[in-house]
């Protein structure tokens, strides 16, 4: 970043880094704003843990993430889904981000104009659930703010930019994936968290428990697993649920895609070396469709394991079967609830 600011300065301009406290829109509801240190640590599934409970309790929640707009940007200055047919057109990172808050029945609001987008979202909504994609600063000013840590990636708390800063401005901070993670690792997770965040933000641990929709398609077949673009790329996570889900299925092997890959996806997997035997789900184009349809074919699997949040087979048509892995977000020491009271009673 500092050799783009020796070009700035250098040309003359100044160069600087806007803070939350520049940046953060006043809202007239409660909001409460999920980040985290890198992308991928499981932001969507704790939103959407927080969203089915403040629904519960009466409240009407909007979801808001950050901008994701592609084309247009002043048709889409403020964005409203509330439907699988509002999802029509969508690149996959943006499905990736809206769809299970949608299939869950919660409104989602993004766009350019997060003034335009909070004022509207706080038109229809008694509360507001920031669900920071990427790890981005909460657009609007949190009444509560729990970041987390993922404990697979465990020292990343304090080697990015932005996540370092969302540390330090915790109210809570959950350590996930826990079990997937060796004791070393959350031990190291869970020491970041406790240098860097607040004395007073109380520190949570938790599970990520993969399930596969149909695991007995899985079990003794050469599967070929697509995940999470953005968290396998630019997260730099090795894999994701797609992979978990294939091990414990029993697969006969995993794939290699990066000799069948073609196009921009090659490209893709060139660029990020650490991947192995996953193929991240890119679709930012048509192109990018293509190719990744094309990999998967000429991969020749006998089954697609799919641990993107994306429906895959909406999105390509492949020759083998596609079986969709989730996880669920298992709290140790707390729940959701627990942990909406402790903050919004603060």
């Amino acid at each position: 970043m500092m050799h783009a600011a020796s070009r700035a300065l250098a040309a003359g301009a100044d160069f600087g880094i806007l803070g939350p406290d520049t940046i953060q829109l006043d809202v007239d509801v409660p909001v409460v704003a999920v980040n985290a240190v890198r992308t991928g640590c499981g932001k969507s599934a704790l939103s959407q843990a927080f969203a089915d409970e403040l629904d519960s309790r009466g409240r009407d929640v909007a979801v808001v993430r950050e901008p994701m707009p592609y084309g247009d940007l002043t048709a889409k200055r403020v964005e409203r889904f509330a439907t699988e047919a509002d999802l029509d057109g969508l690149t996959v990172e943006e499905r990736e981000e809206y769809e299970d808050h949608v299939a869950a029945g919660h409104v989602v609001y993004a766009g350019v104009d997060y003034r335009a987008v909070f004022d509207r979202a706080s038109e229809e909504a008694d509360a507001i659930v920031w669900d920071g994609g990427n790890n981005e600063f909460a657009f609007a000013v949190p009444d509560y703010h729990v970041v987390l840590v993922d404990a697979l990636r465990p020292d990343h708390g304090e080697r990015y930019h932005p996540g370092e800063a969302n540390l330090r401005r915790a109210d809570a901070v959950l350590v996930t994936k826990e079990n997937a993670a060796s004791d070393e690792a959350v031990e190291t997770a869970s020491d970041v968290a406790a240098r860097l965040a607040p004395a007073d933000a109380p520190i949570h641990h938790s599970d990520s428990v993969v399930h596969a929709d149909d695991p007995e398609r899985i079990a003794d077949r050469d599967a070929l697993v697509v995940e999470d673009g953005p968290t396998l790329t630019h997260g730099g996570a090795s894999h994701g649920a797609g992979y978990v889900a294939a091990a414990d299925g029993g697969a006969a092997s995993l794939v290699d895609p990066e000799p069948y890959a073609v196009g921009e996806i090659a490209d893709v997997l060139d660029e990020y070396d650490h991947l192995d035997r996953v193929l991240p789900a890119m679709g930012y184009s048509d192109d990018q469709l293509a190719d990744l349809a094309a990999t998967i074919d000429a991969a020749d699997p006998d089954v697609v394991v799919a641990g993107t949040p994306v429906d895959l087979d909406d999105l390509v048509d492949v020759d083998a079967p596609v079986v969709r892995a989730h996880y669920d977000l298992e709290l140790r020491d707390a729940t959701p609830s627990d942990l909406l009271d402790a903050g919004l009673d603060r």
